[in-house]
């Protein structure tokens, strides 16, 4: 089982960037898919960003120029840079992995994921 934890999370004022780090424990990140998730209050949770195993990247329309997703295989891993912060980006965060195979080409999905971190809060406010 893969065990996931986001740290970053804070509060920042709209237009500013925040960088939420997802640390995998084992060897998850060599050979899982990772991707990042939102889940603001009353809605339902979103599929940001997504990394695979050979880095190709996804990203959500809404998040797409502002958001980059990456991975550090030295630190173990995976980070979520979000630049140009909007209130509506104001939500809690979480990292998830996924079976090796997937290739989210029609959309980050959270029933395709299996392990979920405990989550970080982000808020967007002046």
């Amino acid at each position: 089982q893969v065990q996931l934890v986001e740290s970053g999370g804070g509060l920042v004022q709209p237009g500013g960037s925040l960088r939420l780090s997802c640390a995998a424990s084992g060897s998850a990140l060599d050979y899982s898919p990772i991707g990042w998730f939102r889940q603001a209050p009353g809605k339902e949770r979103e599929g940001v960003a997504c990394i695979t195993r050979d880095g190709t990247t996804y990203y959500a329309d809404s998040v797409k120029g502002r958001f980059t997703i990456s991975r550090d295989n030295a630190k173990k891993t995976v980070d979520l840079q979000m630049n140009t912060l909007k209130a509506e980006d104001t939500a809690v965060y979480y990292c998830a992995a996924a079976d090796p195979m997937l290739i989210p080409e029609e959309g980050i999905f959270d029933h395709d994921f299996h392990s979920w971190g405990q989550g970080t809060q982000v808020t967007v406010s002046s």
